[in-house]
């Protein structure tokens, strides 16, 4: 189908590129479109596409599988290793007037769900994917670490989960006020207070039921063995500048905790829409700034405001 782009989100991989070039092993090596957190309008559909019609708003899945190798064939399309993503060298993203795409990665939005909210499905499947790797359930105690878009999505994901307390640290005031305002329990600055104690404090003695690493923070992720709970879960979302961190081997063998990577997502995006659809979860308030396609560049200026946590591209025809 083809898909007039009406928002994306900028993301921080997006800046990443912006910036540096690379991610890792992902080079920009060509001019390269970036991103991935979109939803737009269908203006056509192919001759085989009946679930979705002209006019219909959709939000995009930016990764698209082979669909034939053992990953995809299991259902871990999202581990594929030719997927094509979004704004991934070599693959151009949506900052984009058009957009051409498969329609089994387009879905339709609902009346109440925001064409903003319809790009930040995107960021929220970051979070339900993360809780779901660390079965957050009824009652438990969440501790995230980093207060930005996927700290704040990933504590409204454990929320819809039944999380009881949601535990969130930061070093920015603002993003830490950010996560009071949307149902924080404790926002912990870390930069002022012991994030230890404070979780002790907080579970009395007992540590998270889940670590949810959302930073990328050496520190941070360095920290996940103390606060976690014996027979817990940690979760890492957040890339660290360094491939190696170490980590207290011997305390994850003697409290027998998991330790899980959190990759993308895959089957999420209906979830999302039908938590947005239920109110369980708002999208909209994450958004600090608006700025049309023509103003990209200055967009991506304001979005490296450590204070930011979202900006959102509109575009006009």
């Amino acid at each position: 189908m083809l898909v007039r782009i009406d928002a994306v989100g900028i993301c921080g991989s997006d800046v990443h590129y912006y910036e540096h070039g690379r991610i890792g092993d992902y080079v920009v090596e060509d001019p390269l479109v970036l991103g991935h957190e979109s939803a737009g309008t269908v203006v056509e559909t192919g001759a085989n596409v009946d679930d979705i019609a002209v006019e219909d708003r959709v939000a995009l899945e930016p990764g698209v599988p082979c669909r034939r190798c053992g990953h995809c064939k299991r259902g871990e399309y999202h581990l594929c290793e030719s997927v094509e993503f979004m704004a991934t060298p070599p693959h151009d993203g949506a900052f984009t007037e058009y957009v051409a795409w498969p329609a089994d990665f387009a879905y339709r939005l609902p009346e109440n769900v925001s064409t903003t909210a319809g790009a930040l499905c995107e960021p929220l499947s970051v979070g339900l994917h993360a809780c779901e790797r660390g079965d957050v359930g009824t009652g438990d105690t969440v501790l995230i670490n980093g207060a930005g878009p996927i700290g704040l999505v990933t504590m409204a994901a454990a929320r819809a989960a039944g999380a009881a307390d949601v535990l969130v640290t930061d070093l920015v005031q603002g993003k830490l006020e950010r996560a009071r305002e949307r149902g924080a329990d404790r926002a912990i600055d870390v930069s002022s207070t012991d994030l230890v104690p404070a979780v002790d404090e907080y579970t009395d003695g007992a540590g998270a039921d889940v670590v949810i690493e959302a930073s990328g923070a050496e520190p941070a992720i360095k920290s996940t063995v103390d606060t976690v709970r014996r027979g817990g879960t940690i979760v890492l979302i957040g890339l660290a500048d360094e491939a190696t961190v170490p980590l207290d081997v011997l305390a994850i063998i003697d409290n027998e905790i998991d330790v899980l990577g959190s990759f993308r997502y895959e089957n999420t995006y209906e979830t999302a829409i039908e938590l947005l659809a239920d109110d369980a979860v708002d999208l909209d308030g994450l958004v600090d700034f608006r700025a049309p396609l023509s103003e990209v560049d200055d967009a991506f200026q304001r979005a490296m405001d450590p204070s930011v946590v979202k900006g959102l591209i509109t575009v006009e025809e």
